[in-house]
């Protein structure tokens, strides 16, 4: 069974960074994309952003132009760096490996940004 590990989550100032990183225990077969999303308390789960394999890149409203999405494909690992990071980014951050018929969530890392 894969398991995703998340780290790089914790608390900052407002206008501070993070940088997500999340890691495959294993290399997942017929890989197509990995992400990353976002749950506020009482929200639902939101879209942050996504890498194919391939290396096309999209981003969710709220991240564009803050935050940066890349991946080491040899490490099964996919990093997002947040900049200028704002209150409202806080939650728990979740990544996402997307394979062929399959779907792979880690366990979440919390990011608080206080004003």
């Amino acid at each position: 069974q894969v398991q995703l590990v998340e780290s790089g989550g914790g608390l900052v100032q407002a206008g501070g960074s993070l940088r997500l990183s999340c890691t495959a225990s294993r290399t997942i077969y017929r890989l197509t994309s990995m992400g990353w999303y976002r749950q506020a308390p009482g929200n639902q789960r939101d879209f942050v952003a996504r890498i194919t394999r391939g290396g096309s890149i999209n981003y969710g409203d709220s991240a564009k132009g803050r935050f940066t999405i890349s991946s080491d494909n040899a490490k099964n690992t996919v990093y997002l760096q947040m900049d200028s990071l704002k209150p409202e980014d806080t939650g728990v951050y979740y990544c996402k490996f997307t394979a062929s018929g399959d779907l792979y969530w880690g366990q979440g890392t919390q990011v608080t940004v206080s004003s």
